[in-house]
């Protein structure tokens, strides 16, 4: 099983976020806190290196997926990962012109771990939205709060993506329902 993880606003963010409640996270993102643009600092959310960690103990094969479009931006990315432990694995971002969707395809993505993307227009901007419209291979998405971190999530990666995996995440739920019925 292949697990791809989002890391800006997922399983990564800004330094300035940290300590900080999930709501003054967001809106440090709107509010353009310079620290969201310094990538070198950026920090783990709650739980994210021991869970990611979990799942490549419990057999996936872990990848990460960057908001960035260069190399040098996703190398950034890379080092930070190192630097807070997490497992190793290769971080993908978008090419000219390619969607979180085209790019959890192209790699073929199993389970696709993002956050509902509420400081920059929720919703409409997640992977899991893109994938649920557009043609091609069933990619399972679980979609959690925004800097909420990812210690809720199951330990086992084979319950990633469905429903009973995802008790008090309302909002995944009625997604998956929604994809299924599509």
């Amino acid at each position: 099983m292949r697990v791809m993880v989002f890391l800006h606003g997922t399983s990564i963010m800004h330094g300035a976020a940290a300590g900080r409640p999930r709501a003054n996270r967001v809106m440090q993102v709107i509010g353009k806190d310079p620290s969201v643009i310094d990538l070198a600092s950026y920090v783990p959310t709650e739980g994210a290196v021991a869970k990611v960690a979990a799942w490549q103990r419990g057999g996936a094969e872990i990848c990460y997926l960057s908001s960035h479009r260069t190399a040098a931006a996703a190398a950034i990315d890379t080092a930070v990962l190192s630097t807070h432990g997490f497992p190793a694995g290769t971080v993908y971002f978008r090419a000219h012109g390619e969607s979180y969707a085209d790019v959890a395809r192209r790699w073929l993505a199993d389970v696709v771990v993002e956050d509902d993307c509420e400081s920059i227009g929720g919703r409409p901007q997640t992977t899991a939205f893109a994938l649920a419209r557009a043609p091609g291979p069933e990619v399972a998405c679980v979609v959690i709060p925004e800097f909420g971190g990812m210690a809720h999530l199951p330990d086992d990666p084979a319950e990633l993506g469905t429903a009973n995996a995802q008790a008090g995440q309302g909002r995944v739920r009625r997604f998956l329902r929604r994809r299924r019925a599509r």
